[in-house]
């Protein structure tokens, strides 16, 4: 005989559903603001007697097929009445602490060290100093990183490589507890890279969600607390609204898969630098690619509060003529996630995106001169790794050197995270860019 379940209906304040209010100049200020909730008008909670009550939402009317929808379709139309589509919440075993290590990854002044590059790419990095790819060099490389003294102070999380992760030290010491003795969150690359999209105009999607349940149950007890899935939009290639829709589907059913397993998934679609494009064109192309992604999370009953998003920023094309301020940056990144990301998200972790390490800080300090919705912050790779490299060169007796490099630039950017950086005295390695046509990890 089953149990009982008690239902008890709710409905949120209407506070849940205001619309961010935009400066009066900022750019396409008329278009309708597309959140999360566009297709989920009423919201109800389910308390039952088996188990604590989650935030997950779920659509109570049949789904469409993905492959029924436009694109062109605004996400939510139909012709139901909005009263007929409801939302419910149910119970899950990690909604608790999903929520608890989104919350400590967005903790203020800090941000995420991506280190989770291939085995491949982290030998292109490995050879900018002249070392070899041998899996004892990437140890004593990542290694160098995750041992720095007062890293913690700066830096919240930190995503592997699955090398990483199963990886201890030269002492013996497991890397993930080097980590949480700093109160560093141990993260996990999930995805299986990009491969050709069949239909597409010469695109990519990306692969991995064969067999990422029992991956990610690994992960876990391995000590990864948060995952990172990794797929990409080119602008010169439309983007096609095939590309569009298998990016969102996939880093939805991702995000999906990785919170049953108790993951806080990082939802990363990046949209290219490469391009000749303005910055208009990257905003209007952003807002559609959120508003897919966004539409796609809620129908796969994605837990907002245990999410963490790693966008671009939202630049010209790496070859537009014309180059963007800070400033300017902040104003159309912060548009484009005011439109399209809905306050219940806890972080904001930017990428860097092949800018140089002085460019990545000052346009994560011009996003928090003002106070924002969600933590505004950094997950960035390149731009923290660059001044490294160059300090340790492959030599033992350099480690410190390096580290001390990492702990300067982990500083700089949690300045930046609390809209308090300054350029003053940067090198000018660190104004150097890094961008690299068709990047690949």
């Amino acid at each position: 005989m089953k149990p009982a379940i008690d239902f008890q209906f709710r409905t949120l304040p209407s506070s849940y559903y205001k619309t961010p209010t935009l400066p009066a100049d900022s750019p396409r200020n008329q278009l309708p603001f597309i959140n999360t909730l566009s297709t989920l008008h009423l919201h109800t909670r389910i308390e039952t007697s088996m188990a604590s009550a989650s935030f997950v939402k779920l659509n109570a009317s049949s789904s469409p097929w993905i492959g029924q929808r436009s694109f062109n379709q605004r996400p939510g139309s139909s012709s139901r009445s909005p009263a007929a589509r409801v939302s419910v919440i149910r119970a899950g075993s990690y909604s608790e602490e999903l929520v608890k290590t989104a919350k400590t990854i967005a903790s203020p002044g800090r941000g995420i060290l991506a280190i989770d590059e291939s085995n491949a790419t982290c030998g292109k990095r490995l050879a900018s100093i002249g070392l070899d790819n041998t899996e004892a060099n990437r140890q004593a490389y990542r290694q160098l990183l995750l041992t720095t003294p007062g890293l913690g102070q700066y830096i919240s999380g930190s995503i592997l490589f699955e090398e990483t992760l199963f990886q201890s030290t030269t002492d013996g010491k497991k890397m993930v507890d080097c980590l949480r003795e700093q109160n560093i969150v141990p993260g996990i690359k999930v995805d299986k890279g990009l491969v050709p999209l069949p239909g597409s105009n010469i695109e990519s999607w990306c692969q991995g969600l064969d067999g990422l349940a029992s991956r990610s149950a690994e992960y876990y007890n391995q000590g990864a607390r948060f995952a990172k899935w990794r797929t990409v939009v080119s602008i010169p290639c439309g983007p096609s609204a095939l590309a569009v829709k298998e990016a969102a589907w996939g880093l939805a059913r991702y995000a999906a898969i990785s919170q049953d397993n108790g993951l806080v998934p990082i939802v990363e679609p990046e949209i290219l630098l490469d391009g000749d494009h303005s910055i208009d064109t990257t905003l209007e192309v952003a807002e559609r690619v959120w508003a897919e992604v966004f539409y796609y999370l809620a129908e796969n009953n994605v837990l907002f509060e245990g999410i963490l998003l790693k966008p671009s920023m939202v630049t010209p094309g790496a070859d537009h003529k014309e180059k963007a301020d800070p400033e300017t940056i902040a104003k159309y990144t912060l548009t484009m996630l005011k439109r399209r990301v809905p306050p219940a998200v806890p972080g904001i972790m930017f990428l860097s995106g092949g800018q140089s390490e002085m460019e990545a800080t000052l346009n994560l300090h011009a996003m928090n001169q003002s106070p924002n919705p969600w933590h505004v912050s950094f997950s960035y790779a390149r731009a923290l790794q660059n001044s490294v490299l160059k300090a340790w060169q492959g030599r033992p007796e350099n480690v410190e050197a390096g580290q001390k490099a990492l702990l300067a630039r982990a500083k700089a950017n949690s300045l930046a995270q609390l809209g308090k950086y300054s350029a003053e005295g940067e090198s000018e390695d660190a104004k150097k860019g890094m961008f690299v046509k068709g990047y690949t990890y």
